[in-house]
């Protein structure tokens, strides 16, 4: 009978405890629900530029620490940034924030199995708009946010942002193949005022760039445009008549450098 009662007890603690588990997950569930809608809340309030609003989910005491701008302590120095920094001037320049989504996770915080606060991290990417330009994708970051239950609100009270670099460039375009004859005609000796001396030559369906000892493949996208799968150029050749007198290199869509055609015979 000690036995019987004995399995009956071990059952019964491990049906507590897995019970306990789901309570714990479905809590945690709540908490990351919690955290992350007052986090989009608080994002498109940056992305808007309404400094007011954003300061809503900020704790008075908020420290905030950038890899490139060092401390901000306190709402109204961090608002003031806000004002003079990314909301400044927005008619000729904007700035958006996206997160990348499988990188954001939420860790819940406890003290005697009681959550009191969260931490949230992830990485995000920053896309500028100029005036009369299209959007770019500018920067990437990582970031780390404390938020803390206080009064029954959430507010976030430590904020790391860091390891700040450039966004990753994603090709979008899509390559077509043109006959050899007609890669041909591209072929030959370039000359430009940054770049002294380019050499394009026709390679198996596209076409090679060459500049001292590096080459780099160019994919046509129209049969006179060309562009490079790891950066946002484009090379357009442009003609007088049947013949191609010079090539436009273009980044971002805004002409970098106009190399002449010197010679036909790379």
């Amino acid at each position: 009978m000690k036995k019987y009662f004995t399995g009956i007890i071990l059952v019964f603690t491990g049906i507590l405890s897995f019970h306990g588990t789901l309570v714990a997950q479905d809590n945690d569930r709540q908490l990351a629900a919690v955290i992350l809608h007052n986090d989009r809340l608080f994002w498109q309030a940056y992305n808007k530029c309404d400094v007011t609003n954003m300061m809503e989910y900020f704790s008075d005491d908020i420290e905030f620490y950038h890899d490139k701008g060092g401390i901000t302590n306190g709402k109204p120095a961090l608002a003031q940034s806000f004002e003079k920094g990314v909301c400044n001037n927005r008619d000729s320049f904007t700035l958006r924030r996206e997160a990348i989504d499988s990188s954001i996770k939420v860790f819940p915080l406890r003290k005697n199995g009681v959550i009191y606060g969260a931490v949230l991290s992830g990485a995000h990417l920053f896309y500028v708009q100029e005036k009369g330009k299209k959007e770019r994708a500018e920067g990437l970051a990582k970031f780390t946010h404390l938020w803390l239950l206080k009064n029954g609100s959430w507010k976030m009270t430590r904020v790391l942002s860091y390891d700040h670099g450039p966004a990753p460039y994603i090709n979008k375009r899509k390559p077509l193949t043109l006959p050899a004859d007609v890669l041909q005609t591209y072929a030959g000796e370039y000359k430009g005022t940054q770049t002294t001396t380019a050499y394009i030559k026709a390679d198996a369906g596209s076409l090679l760039l060459q500049i001292g000892d590096k080459k780099f493949p160019l994919y046509a996208e129209k049969e006179n445009l060309f562009f490079s799968k790891e950066r946002d150029l484009t090379f357009e050749f442009v003609k007088e008549g049947n013949k191609v007198i010079k090539m436009l290199v273009r980044e971002r869509d805004e002409v970098a450098e106009e190399l002449q055609r010197v010679n036909d015979k790379p």
